[in-house]
Formats: structure tokens, C-alpha cells, sequence
């Protein structure tokens, strides 16, 4: 398979610096949270800034900056692979207190009707129809493909690594969009789930519905925007959504994009490029490499370093949610919560390694999350009012916090991409949300029991 990335060895970073990068996202935790909500007025509408947005700009800050800060605090480029290391582990534990939501509110998503699985369709059909007509009308050529037939993470580098090459224009293309996605894309996602929200075009859930881009930092940055401006009940209403349709579009996903998204994109590339096609200096310099330094290797971790992780990022959260929304971390009710959060990571992620790792570890998390809250089960009342104690929010600043504290080291390439391709991936991240949110609207019940 030939490839425009250049892999460097990934190894474990030292136990000292290690806690350096645990010490400044607990930080930037508690600083993110303690600045709290910002909303700024746009006429009839607002933006609201949440604490996951603060930690994840700081978090970005303080890498860049690590080459004018002194050795012993500076964030360098390995602890940025490590910090983006930690994500994953890190992101479990928000998928598993998402996990509880989903399972209390099955009733009611149930009852939303055809919307929840239709809305799909506007996720991995939404970046083409977005996505596709402005790259071409910018100039942009078959990069076009690789930017726009899906949100560029993880599985749409490797279905266009397997198809083309990532050397090809559609690698190029594809690694535009993971690269911006990567800086800019739930900044992106949170300014504009939060701005749709306030002018009450649609019902929160069908946003909700839309948050569920496949992407768990997208994820959590959109529902958080959308569930900051309703009230406690509906905010529970919108992350169980929000989790209910990132799980289908991460079950489902994969083959969807594989299968449907890529060929109708390739087939729409080749029917509207002769009529909104143009050549510009886009078109001549695209077949730079723009992956040449980008380092998707990370660190490798092992079970008892996963751990770790899930205990310190419960406790992140635990003063998060005590400084945000006054929980104390000390409440025998919140500990017992994230006893369970954890708990439920370390069932899911057992049955992850049991089953040879044939499912994604979150499906797992997600369902044994989903179980222990659903309305069947014995001590469903009891875990939903003890975990209900930890605010979804409070779990995802930690995650933003470890997710801005890895950008830096993607940003020289980044530079290199030009506006345009920018341009074209915003567009595709607005049209997935926007384009499942109002199959979503059109679709639905409401499910208000």
C-alpha cells in the first residue's frame, strides 16, 4: 500500500514526563472549568464557548508554545504523541457515562420514531452534497473525493489508503480533511452546533441526532454546545441522542461510507467537475505532499497504563464537575458514579479483548452502559441517580483537554494546505451535521413522555 506518511517509532515516554502531561491537563481542567460558559451575541443568535473549548485552545496554545518554554515544562512532540495516545483510553469513559444516558432513555428513543436511523443517511451523504460543490468551484480536483466522500478520522485514511494510495489525489485529499478535522474540527462543530441551537430552527434532539458524526471529540464538543442551552432534563435527552446516533454511525459506519458514500461521491465528481470545474492555482499546486512529516504513530499502551488513565481523568472530572456544577468530589453519591463509569470502561473493555477485538471497544463500553440503566434492570434507578451525579460535559473537558495538548504536532502540515482545502472542510463537517439534523427534523417524533 503506498502512502505519503512517514511513520516515526512511537515509544513510551519517561514516568516524569508523563505526570508533566497529566499535571497540565489537570490544569487546563480545572482553569477551562473555572472560566466556565461565555456566551457571545450574533444578533438573534449566540455563540456559547464551553469549557471543553477553553481546554482544548489552551491545551493547543501550550503545545505551540512548547519550543519557547523551558525543557522541564514544555510539551514536546512526544509527549504530544502521547497526549494523543491518551485519548482513546480517555474518550471510553465519556462514551460509557453516554452509554448510562442511552440506556434510561430508550423509551424515548424508541418512540422518536424512523429519524434516529434515517438521519444517517444526511451523516455520510451531507459532506458530498456540502462538500463537493464548493472544492470544485475553488478549483480543487479529485482531492475533492478523498475531502468530501466522508469526516476524514481514522477508517476513510484507510478505505482511501486501500483504494488509491495515499500518494494519490484522493490520499491527499483525505488527509486535508483528517489534518483539519484534527485542528480545527471541534472548535468548527461547537461554534456551529451551538449557534443552530440558539435560533431555534430545530429541535434539539434532531441536533443531537446530527452530533453523532462518528467523531468522539466532535461528538462531545457539538451536544455539549446544543445541551448548554436547554434545560437539565433536555440536555439529558440531547446526549443520550447524540450517543444513540454516534454509535450507529461507528457501527454502521465503515461499510456505509465504504460501500454507498464513496462510489455515489466518485460518481457525483465525475458528472459535476465538467460543469462546476475550474482550474486555478488549487488545481496545479494540490499534488504537493501534504503528509510528508505528519506522525499518525502513537505510543503503545498497556492495560495497566489504561487504567491509569481512566482513574485520573475520573478524577479530572470529579473536581470539573465540582467546580462547574457544584457536585463536590468528595460526594459519596459522585464517587460511587464514577466508580461505576469506570467499572463500566473496564467490563466493556474486557469484552473487547475477549471477543478478539471484532467490535470497537466503544460498541462494548456502550452497551454494557446501556444495560446496567436500562428501565428492565434490577438497579437501574440506583446507578442512573449515581452516575446522573457526574455531568456528561465534565467528562469531556479532560478529553478536549488531552486532545489540544496533541495538535501542535500536526500543525506543520496543516500550514501547508492551503485555504482552499480548508474551506472544503468545513464545508463537508457542516454538511454532515447540518444534513442529518434535518433528516432528523423531518423524520421524528417527538418523544416527550
Amino acid at each position: 500500500m503506498s502512502t505519503a506518511t512517514v511513520y516515526t517509532s512511537a515509544k513510551p515516554v519517561g514516568f516524569s514526563d508523563q505526570a508533566r502531561l497529566y499535571i497540565a491537563a489537570f490544569i487546563i481542567v480545572l482553569i477551562a472549568e473555572y472560566i466556565g460558559n461565555v456566551a457571545i451575541p450574533l444578533g438573534p443568535a449566540k455563540i456559547v464557548l464551553l469549557p471543553l473549548l477553553w481546554a482544548l485552545l489552551m491545551g493547543a496554545a501550550l503545545g505551540l508554545a512548547s519550543k519557547r518554554m523551558p525543557p522541564g515544562v514544555s510539551i514536546t512532540s512526544e509527549l504530544q504523541r502521547s497526549a494523543a495516545a491518551l485519548l482513546q483510553p480517555a474518550l471510553l469513559l465519556f462514551i460509557a457515562k453516554l452509554g448510562l444516558l442511552v440506556g434510561g432513555s430508550i423509551p424515548k428513543l424508541a418512540a422518536s420514531g424512523g429519524g434516529l436511523f434515517l438521519q444517517e443517511f444526511g451523516h455520510f451523504f451531507g459532506t458530498m452534497v456540502f462538500g463537493l460543490p464548493i472544492a470544485l468551484l475553488l478549483g480543487i480536483k479529485r482531492q475533492a473525493i478523498g475531502a468530501t466522500f466522508s469526516v476524514g478520522r481514522e477508517p476513510s485514511l484507510a478505505i482511501i489508503a486501500e483504494r488509491f494510495g495515499m500518494k494519490s489525489p484522493e490520499g491527499q485529499g483525505v488527509l486535508a480533511e483528517y489534518l483539519t478535522g484534527t485542528v480545527f474540527g471541534a472548535v468548527f462543530i461547537a461554534l456551529l452546533a451551538g449557534l443552530l441551537a440558539s435560533l431555534n430552527l430545530f429541535n434539539p434532539l434532531a441536533l443531537a441526532m446530527g452530533a453523532g458524526v462518528g467523531s468522539g471529540s466532535m461528538m462531545a464538543a457539538a451536544s455539549g454546545a446544543i445541551a448548554a442551552q436547554q434545560t437539565p432534563e433536555v440536555a439529558k435527552d440531547v446526549a443520550a441522542f447524540a450517543a444513540a446516533s454516534n454509535l450507529i454511525t461507528t457501527t454502521i459506519g465503515t461499510y456505509f461510507t465504504l460501500f454507498l458514500s464513496l462510489p455515489f461521491t466518485i460518481w457525483a465528481y465525475k458528472v459535476l467537475e465538467p460543469i462546476l470545474g475550474r482550474t486555478t492555482k488549487a488545481s496545479v499546486t494540490a499534488d504537493a505532499d501534504v503528509g510528508a512529516d505528519v506522525d499518525h504513530e502513537t505510543p503503545p499502551l498497556d492495560i495497566p497504563a489504561q487504567v491509569l488513565v481512566w482513574v485520573l481523568v475520573g478524577v479530572f472530572a470529579l473536581f470539573g464537575n465540582w467546580i462547574n456544577y457544584k457536585v463536590p468530589a468528595t460526594d459519596p453519591m459522585a464517587l460511587g458514579g464514577m466508580a461505576i463509569i469506570i467499572g463500566v470502561v473496564l467490563v466493556g473493555y474486557l469484552l473487547y479483548r475477549l471477543t478478539m477485538r471484532k467490535l470497537p471497544a466503544v460498541i462494548w463500553v456502550s452497551l454494557v452502559g446501556m444495560a446496567l440503566t436500562y428501565p428492565a434492570f434490577p438497579f437501574s434507578a440506583s446507578i442512573s441517580a449515581m452516575t446522573g451525579k457526574i455531568n456528561f460535559l465534565a467528562l469531556s473537558t479532560p478529553i478536549l483537554a488531552f486532545a489540544g495538548l496533541s495538535i501542535a504536532k500536526d500543525v506543520p502540515a496543516f500550514r501547508r494546505l492551503g485555504w482552499r482545502i480548508v474551506v472544503v472542510s468545513f464545508a463537508a463537517n457542516a454538511g454532515t451535521f447540518i444534513g442529518a439534523a434535518i433528516i432528523a427534523q423531518f423524520f421524528m417524533h417527538n418523544p416527550g413522555v
